[in-house]
């Protein structure tokens, strides 16, 4: 267990070092990256999952979820609830010191940046508009999607290594079609733990951490899984 644990970890750092990096990339001033835009931003986390799966099963999982939804989905699947706990605490700290790696690799850019919003949304998602019902909604619905295509991937007759890649993709699209209403953290240790990075580190001219809306990126994402988990045991 405890090389899968480090695998998570890693691999779930890798993640977010390619996720946050990418949209600090975008939003923060001065850098080269500025304003290029939301397909740039997508392409990045496309390459976060693919990576990240890599390493995590490089440094001891096989499993490589990097995300408590998708082991929670597939803990409901198998019956066993045993990596439940110790895979989402693995996995939210390997976002936590991803996050921290991004701070310290823009370190210049923010006193350059004058947005505390922007440099937020660097961290953890933010709704385009804030509706709670209807965010935890967009969270839950593409998060199911993500279940139930990872289940295909999986069940089908893909070679394991052509897997990551498939997987990317599909975070890729879910991006590029369901992203634009939070931000699609779909994952609930994706926004948590850079969440927490953004509240204890001093990031030259940050605000709030925005505590109020960080329950959505967490309840529904595992809503999702749990959702998704429940459709494919009806319906495969």
């Amino acid at each position: 267990m405890a090389r899968a644990l480090l695998g998570e970890l890693l691999g779930t750092m890798t993640l977010i070092i390619f996720g946050s990096g990418v949209v600090a990339g975008v939003l923060l001033n001065r850098s080269k990256a500025q304003n290029s835009g939301w397909i740039v931003i997508i392409t990045g986390w496309f390459v976060g999952v693919v990576a990240g799966v890599f390493v995590a099963t490089a440094f001891g999982s096989p499993d490589a979820h990097l995300n408590p939804a998708v082991t929670l989905c597939f803990a409901i699947l198998k019956g066993d609830f045993s990596k439940l706990l110790p895979y989402t605490l693995a996995q939210t700290a390997g976002a936590f010191l991803g996050a921290t790696v991004i701070w310290l690799h823009y370190f210049p850019h923010w006193k350059e940046s004058s947005d505390p919003a922007a440099k937020l949304g660097v961290f953890s998602t933010i709704p385009a508009i804030r509706d709670y019902p209807w965010n935890l909604a967009a969270e839950t619905i593409a998060t199911v999607v993500l279940m139930v295509g990872i289940y295909a991937v999986n069940a089908g007759t893909v070679a394991p290594a052509v897997g990551p890649y498939l997987v990317g993709l599909l975070v890729w699209g879910i991006g590029a079609s369901l992203g634009g209403c939070t931000g699609y953290a779909i994952n609930p240790a994706r926004d948590i733990g850079p969440r927490i990075a953004h509240a204890v580190w001093p990031i030259a001219g940050k605000g709030s951490s925005d505590w109020a809306y960080a329950w959505v990126p967490v309840v529904g994402p595992l809503a999702g899984g749990l959702l998704g988990a429940v459709f494919i045991k009806l319906l495969a």
